[in-house]
């Protein structure tokens, strides 16, 4: 697992910055994408991949231990989707891994 410390420690090697700015430099980022998502933006990152917010309309279901019907409320939540590069690196990487 890659913690966001992590994360910036890696930014801070590639870019030879000091990790304060580069934690500074990830944390900027996840804001960013935050806030623009928190206003129904889509983001889109060529290679990377698309963060959009998914809405699920409300539903019925049916409880499991009693078979009581109940409804679901109608959700919104955030989703991404990987771009190309990023599946055919994992893909890559998987394939050496076997």
């Amino acid at each position: 697992m890659l913690s966001k410390s992590d994360l910036a420690r890696k930014v801070a090697e590639k870019t030879k910055m000091p990790i304060y700015k580069a934690s500074d430099l990830v944390n900027a980022v996840f804001d960013s994408i935050t806030e623009a998502m928190a206003q129904g933006e889509e983001i889109r990152i060529t290679g990377f991949g698309t963060f959009r917010i998914a809405h699920r309309g409300e539903r019925i279901a049916r409880n499991p231990r009693t078979g009581e019907t109940i409804r679901i409320p109608a959700t919104t939540r955030p989703a991404f989707t990987a771009g190309s590069s990023l599946v055919e690196a994992v893909r890559s990487k998987k394939r050496k891994a076997a």
